[in-house]
């Protein structure tokens, strides 16, 4: 099968696309038949060299869409299944950016029935991302929160997410950006006044500055694990760390059903094109994923 690699860091003219042996599936793993596998901004990391692994081969990929092809034994799943996934993990062999990808079952879920591959493939890191900086912020009905990057995938997510449980959202983006960001569902568009929020989720990864929004006593939530400024002002500070979860997933593939999340895709490429979608993506101003299709 092809499959997109790295074997030396650098810019998007380290990916390769190369022959690789599909991958069996061991005891509560599955093998899914890759339709779409979604392009995120961890991919150009690991491309770049930021979580190590130098010396080896580094498959790309996290998102997939597609169908079962095989499963292992004690699973839930048969081959025919069109399911989404997170292909979790920073340096591994192969990733989901190949023609076939073998996940552990409880990482699985049915694919959303109103969505083709192409954009339910957009779902599994940034929603799950999202979903789980949500659960850290712990915020009820009512209070407030900034989104940082609320133009961007796991922004979006949490815009969306955060206003479906009432929490009355400020999404931080570009001018350009504000008619989308209030259609997602926020309140407010890059108006929130310093010490005004109880709550902002990071995901520009603005860092400390981002701290200036947050009331004394609030909390701040990043998306890079580790990677949390230093608390002040009494404001709790952590960071997301995304875990696989099929069940979780599958409430948002039924969000994503319900119209609740929009999922959002900028361009498709060939897998063979893998390169050219990361050179894409280093430019900037994506809005929705770019999508890989073998």
């Amino acid at each position: 099968m092809r499959a997109v690699v790295v074997r030396s860091f650098g810019g998007p003219e380290a990916v390769e696309v190369v022959d690789a042996e599909v991958p069996e599936p061991a005891a509560r793993q599955v093998r899914i038949r890759v339709a779409a596998a979604a392009l995120n901004p961890v991919d150009a990391g690991v491309r770049a060299g930021v979580f190590g692994g130098a010396g080896k081969q580094i498959g790309l990929g996290w998102d997939v869409a597609g169908v079962v092809d095989a499963t292992g034994v004690a699973t839930a799943w048969s081959p025919g299944d069109e399911v989404v996934a997170l292909d979790y993990g920073m340096v591994k062999p192969l990733g989901s950016h190949a023609e076939y990808v073998v996940v552990d079952a409880d990482a699985v879920a049915k694919a959303p029935a109103t969505a083709d591959a192409v954009h339910a493939a957009t779902l599994p890191l940034n929603a799950l991302t999202a979903a789980q900086a949500l659960d850290l912020l712990e915020l009820a009905p009512g209070r407030s929160l900034l989104v940082t990057g609320a133009a961007g995938g796991v922004g979006g997510y949490a815009v969306q997410l955060a206003a479906h449980r009432g929490v009355e959202v400020t999404g931080l983006a570009r001018q350009d950006d504000a008619e989308l960001v209030r259609a997602l569902g926020a309140r407010h568009v890059t108006e929130a006044a310093p010490g005004s929020v109880d709550a902002v989720l990071d995901a520009a990864v603005l860092g400390e500055p981002a701290l200036a929004w947050v009331r004394d006593g609030g909390t701040y939530v990043g998306v890079i694990p580790q990677a949390a400024p230093a608390p002040v002002r009494g404001i709790r500070t952590t960071a997301v760390e995304v875990s696989p979860d099929g069940a979780r997933l599958a409430e948002l593939a039924a969000l994503a059903d319900e119209g609740v999340l929009t999922l959002r895709v900028a361009e498709t490429y060939a897998l063979d094109d893998a390169a050219k979608a990361h050179a894409r993506l280093a430019e900037g101003g994506v809005r929705g994923r770019l999508v890989l299709v073998p």
